[in-house]
């Protein structure tokens, strides 16, 4: 039982980053449609950096980079040239799906992808903590993308609520008249928002690459950037609530790749459709109750 919780855990940990950078995204007010591609950027980064300068630590800070420039692209399209956020997001996801399949074939030989092959990252046990019973191999026995995730949703929830920058990007996405007429810049908050947006989900996807898989394939993000936006409406934009999401929706895949080895009569794409299945019936069953940001996907002037 305790190996199928941290499994869960463990293949969460993508989706919570996507869900953290999707929040400071839609609480500033543009929808966070882009996050696929946004991961999508990071992971195809984080391989082929990692890979080339053989260095882990290069490869997150390019997976960051990559997310980020994604959301630079997004944040000038939604904000400054105030265009639909629902088709520049979902324009992005398939301009960087269609780009890095290219970019992995450029690199490659005969039109096939480069070889791309990384020891992913091992569990670092924290001493003293991953020996206690029940909690140490539980919380305490994984790699560092998992350690890193958990503390970003502690300091994502005390920015929102006890900084007084989260609380302007908070009332940006509420009222943009009252934070312009207190003195601020909306326009420049939800561009800040948007970028910083990118660089945490492009985080994601190198958990996917440096971490869980280890190397790169086209569109191996599976809609997991898609999973972590359903995330984050059910967790209502709170860190805490979206960290939940991403636990349920980990633990049905992480039921889902069990019951595989099980060799139960079941098609395994069957059993994969078990998180998304999920997501649309929790978000079926919220309906109108859950409450949007007031001026998400509003345009400034």
């Amino acid at each position: 039982m305790m190996d199928f919780l941290a499994a869960a855990i463990r293949i969460a940990t993508p989706l919570l980053l996507a869900a953290l950078g999707g929040i400071l995204s839609e609480r500033a007010g543009v929808f966070a449609v882009g996050l696929e591609g946004m991961m999508l950027a990071g992971a195809f980064a984080a391989a082929v950096t990692a890979w080339a300068a053989d260095n882990f630590a290069a490869g997150i800070l390019a997976s960051i980079a990559g997310g980020a420039l994604v959301g630079v692209m997004v944040a000038i399209v939604t904000v400054r040239m105030r265009a639909d956020n629902m088709v520049t997001g979902l324009a992005v996801n398939i301009l960087v799906a269609g780009l890095t399949s290219f970019l992995a074939r450029s690199a490659g030989q005969g039109g096939r992808p480069a070889s791309i092959h990384l020891t992913p990252l091992a569990a670092w046990p924290i001493p003293g903590l991953s020996d206690l019973p029940i909690l140490g191999p539980l919380l305490f026995d994984h790699p560092p993308l998992t350690y890193l995730a958990i503390v970003a949703c502690v300091l994502m929830t005390l920015f929102l609520g006890r900084t007084q920058i989260g609380l302007t990007l908070r009332a940006t996405g509420e009222n943009p008249e009252a934070v312009f007429a207190s003195g601020g810049n909306p326009k420049l908050v939800r561009m800040l928002a948007v970028i910083a947006c990118g660089g945490i989900a492009g985080l994601g996807g190198a958990v996917l690459t440096l971490q869980q898989v280890g190397t790169f394939t086209d569109n191996m993000t599976g809609g997991r950037g898609y999973l972590a936006l359903a995330s984050l409406i059910v967790g209502r934009w709170t860190p805490v609530g979206a960290a939940a999401a991403c636990l349920v929706f980990g633990a049905a895949d992480a039921f889902g790749l069990r019951m595989q080895t099980f060799g139960l009569p079941a098609s395994s794409y069957v059993l994969q459709m078990a998180p998304y299945l999920i997501a649309l019936l929790v978000l079926a069953s919220l309906g109108r109750a859950t409450r949007l940001p007031a001026s998400i996907g509003r345009p400034l002037d």
